[in-house]
């Protein structure tokens, strides 16, 4: 009598002895850029500039912070979320593969986590900020898995050049067609300016209807239709097949041409924008919806080369009594619980900031919401730190983890 054989069990998240440094060292930083990068959309009480949510106005110190934010840090770290993002895709597959797991289940339960990230930017949007991430990401990774997750290398890569030549081309033709573009043709509506608009609503109720109908638009808008995120996932989904991130030390060549070529095509393309901002490039009103093309494609660029730049310095410190510092111990336990910090800086900055709150954003400076920034940060580092010491999860981790693994 033969017995059936049986179907191995779903295996569960990561282990802490599984992880590599240069994944959570990269996410990691990449919190406390995107903590600088969100808390000026709260600065509602300024006029904002017409390509730029940052205020048209303020202190030299402030116009100084201004321009290091533009250049680095605007349009910059969302992709380098995404890539990250997907790298981690291709690990969970992985180790469910791995542990004996069938493709078909393994697919299911990507499925599964990406609809229940969708659910998890909803109501984050709904509860606290309007410029949630987390579901355009679910949305890209539950498309982009159906289509390309079991395309060859080649196809990924093809894919990914096509749709920045799409995205580059549409760039270079603005770019060609600036000196035809006449003045008062057409209206100039300052987007931006209505964004943080939400933030200056006083009534929660209000904000929380206004956050649920921009979120949409945003989700699709910065998450497809920007094809950023789209390409970054594709060559997220390439690198994590060859282990990059992991292993670092066999790929220096690569990781030192793409930190060099990406952060020097990042910053040079944002300096035009930075420049118009602070009125020294001289432009009409009407031409500032360029910036925000030459932003997408540099900060593409960008992303990659912050990649290579997290990975260079985890391979520096990985192996080594450094790594053991409780400063680098820290980054990384921010980004073994990227999801946790994510959400909680919504719950720090969004009562402090928005009228609906504290209110502060209607009298801050540039200089001054950094530096809250940064502070903000390193509270959530304080308590991922506690958490690693005590091998504790995020609380968005762990019910994650019971709604995708049940």
């Amino acid at each position: 009598m033969t017995h059936p054989k049986p179907t191995p069990a779903r295996r569960g998240p990561v282990a802490a002895g599984e992880r590599a440094l240069a994944p959570d060292l990269a996410r990691g930083m990449m919190l406390l850029l995107i903590a600088v990068a969100n808390t000026p959309w709260f600065l509602y009480g300024q006029t904002p500039g017409l390509s730029s949510v940052h205020p048209a106005d303020g202190s030299g110190l402030d116009r100084a912070v201004q321009a290091v934010i533009m250049v680095a840090v605007d349009g910059r770290i969302y992709p380098l979320f995404a890539f990250l993002f997907g790298y981690g895709i291709v690990q969970l597959y992985r180790r469910q593969i791995s542990a004996g797991v069938q493709d078909r289940d393994a697919r299911r339960l990507l499925r599964r986590r990406h609809l229940w990230l969708i659910a998890f930017g909803f109501v984050h949007a709904a509860l606290l900020w309007v410029g949630d991430i987390v579901g355009a990401y679910g949305l890209v990774g539950l498309i982009l898995v159906a289509i390309f997750f079991r395309r060859a290398n080649k196809t990924l890569l093809v894919w990914a050049v096509i749709l920045t030549g799409v995205l580059s081309t549409a760039t270079l033709l603005a770019l060609i067609s600036l000196p035809f573009v006449p003045a008062g043709e057409f209206e100039t509506v300052n987007v931006l300016d209505q964004m943080t608009a939400i933030n200056a609503e006083s009534n929660y109720l209000a904000a929380a209807l206004m956050r649920l109908a921009a979120w949409p638009l945003q989700a699709v808008g910065q998450g497809l239709l920007s094809l950023v995120v789209p390409v970054m996932l594709l060559l997220a989904f390439w690198a994590a097949r060859h282990q990059i991130l992991e292993n670092p030390g066999q790929n220096l060549p690569l990781l030192r041409r793409t930190a060099v070529l990406g952060l020097t095509v990042a910053f040079l393309g944002a300096i035009p924008h930075a420049t118009y901002h602070l009125g020294v490039l001289q432009m009409g009103d009407h031409l500032s919806w360029i910036f925000n093309l030459t932003t997408s494609v540099s900060g593409l660029f960008g992303g990659l080369g912050y990649v290579a730049l997290f990975a260079l310095i985890a391979h520096r410190i990985q192996g080594r009594p450094m790594a053991q510092q409780p400063l680098v111990v820290t980054v990384g336990a921010v980004g073994k619980r990227s999801l946790s910090n994510y959400l909680g800086q919504s719950v720090l900055f969004a009562p402090l900031l928005a009228a609906w709150g504290l209110g502060l954003g209607s009298s801050l400076n540039s200089a001054a919401t950094a530096l809250i920034a940064i502070a903000g940060w390193l509270v959530l580092a304080l308590g991922s730190y506690w958490c690693e010491l005590r091998q504790m999860r995020g609380p968005a981790e762990a019910a994650l983890r019971r709604l995708v693994y049940r």
